[in-house]
């Protein structure tokens, strides 16, 4: 099952997505063309005056990837999940940074150092950071212009249902509730890629298991956690884990390792996450939060499979989801490419230089096109992303890459917008 379609009515006023196959009768009896290819929208030759139904569009912000879902009603009609590029920025900066020191130290041509005379802003987020909130928010805006949405729910806060039921609850009554330690189960299966720690069991009931063992003093930090099988928990008992894998020394080095891994991709979510809400808030939707907790309860209580866009689409209260989709739109971030106009090689030298112009005969490094070649040696058709050269005789990558097809054969698809799709 498909994702829903977009409709756009002749004035561009957003509609209610329909079905794949009303969406196929409709361009086929000539009534509708295609608007847009990623995300798939058609666009009515006539005005329509029907009822517009509400959308609900759902957000599961993540350090790398974030969940996105469209609901009408109870029923998920559109699914994506945008994979952000924040580690490439962070690598691209540090490289530069990495060059431009080496430059100073060795007394050749630099640009001044910089850093002592800047000042941030109030709510100022590193590039790698500000990224993820802009990103989203330019889904959020190119989904707005795309259907009637009217609400907006974000993955945000935690708060515990318990307390809003019952203010005077405390200590072990609130510790043992509906949501009892589903924020930190939630953090150890990322962690752990879903498996025992152990024995790399997938697909099995998972345990928390202590590191170092309770029993000797261990505490319930998370770097003192991980996920075990009930066969490897029983068998470890309170053993110390040295001694539990004196004969898998491998294993052993791995979950130290593990354990002590930076609590990374939680900061950065912890980070964005009110920049990304504020941001919401100025669209002039009204926006509602839900807790990590919860969201992880609505998926299990539902019994849907752990991904991200059935994460987002399980965000704030649900009672109930019907799934009308099984393939989202992966959506992954690639950037616009570089203003820099001498490119360097790893020891900072330049190598080569590149056009100040990056449109040849109409087409610019990334587009997607369709070429169909009717003479040469290279008879056939072929869609993929084009790498463009001066010369007019152009690469296209398709599930290989492709060289030397002509602009001539050549027709745009879809505009290079800074990402990459698939399904």
């Amino acid at each position: 099952m498909s994702n829903f379609i977009f409709v756009l009515d002749t004035n561009k006023r957003p509609l209610i997505p329909c079905k794949p196959s009303v969406a196929h009768k409709l361009l086929t009896a000539g009534k509708a063309a295609v608007f847009k290819r990623f995300p798939f929208t058609i666009i009515l030759k006539k005005v329509v005056t029907a009822t517009i139904e509400s959308i609900s569009l759902k957000l599961d912000p993540g350090s790398k990837t974030t969940g996105i879902a469209l609901l009408q009603g109870e029923k998920v009609i559109f699914g994506a999940e945008l994979t952000h590029r924040g580690q490439t920025i962070k690598a691209s900066l540090d490289s530069r940074r990495a060059l431009r020191r080496g430059r100073r130290n060795r007394h050749t041509r630099y640009r001044q150092a910089r850093f002592l005379n800047r000042t941030r802003q109030k709510g100022w987020l590193a590039p790698s950071l500000q990224h993820r909130v802009e990103t989203t928010l330019t889904w959020v805006n190119k989904l707005r212009r795309l259907a009637p949405i009217s609400l907006i729910v974000q993955e945000l806060v935690r708060f515990d249902l318990q307390q809003l039921e019952n203010p005077e609850i405390s200590g072990v009554e609130y510790q043992q509730g509906e949501l009892q330690g589903y924020e930190v189960r939630e953090y150890l299966l990322n962690k752990w890629n879903i498996k025992c720690a152990y024995c790399n069991a997938e697909n099995v009931a998972l345990q928390v298991e202590h590191i170092h063992p309770k029993a000797k003093g261990g505490s319930n930090r998370i770097s003192n956690l991980c996920l075990a099988c009930e066969k490897c928990n029983q068998k470890k008992n309170t053993q110390d884990v040295e001694q539990f894998l004196a004969e898998k020394p491998d294993i052993l080095k791995h979950i130290l390792a593990q354990a002590k891994r930076p609590l990374k991709d939680a900061a950065a979510v912890n980070s964005t996450r009110w920049a990304l809400f504020s941001h919401l808030k100025e669209t002039g939707l009204p926006v509602l939060t839900g807790s990590g907790g919860l969201t992880k309860f609505n998926r299990t209580r539902l019994q849907l499979p752990k991904t991200h866009w059935l994460d987002a689409a399980c965000v704030g209260q649900v009672e109930s989801l019907s799934v009308v989709t099984s393939k989202p739109l992966l959506i992954k971030a690639t950037g616009h490419g570089t203003r820099q106009m001498c490119r360097t090689d790893k020891f900072g030298f330049p190598f080569r230089y590149v056009p100040r112009n990056k449109f040849v005969k109409g087409f610019q490094t990334g587009d997607i096109v369709k070429a169909i070649v009717t003479s040469g040696k290279k008879i056939g058709e072929y869609v993929g992303r084009v790498a463009v050269r001066t010369t007019g005789s152009f690469n296209i990558s398709t599930s290989e890459l492709v060289q030397g097809i002509s602009h001539k054969y050549c027709q745009t698809v879809h505009h290079k917008d800074g990402y990459s799709y698939s399904f």
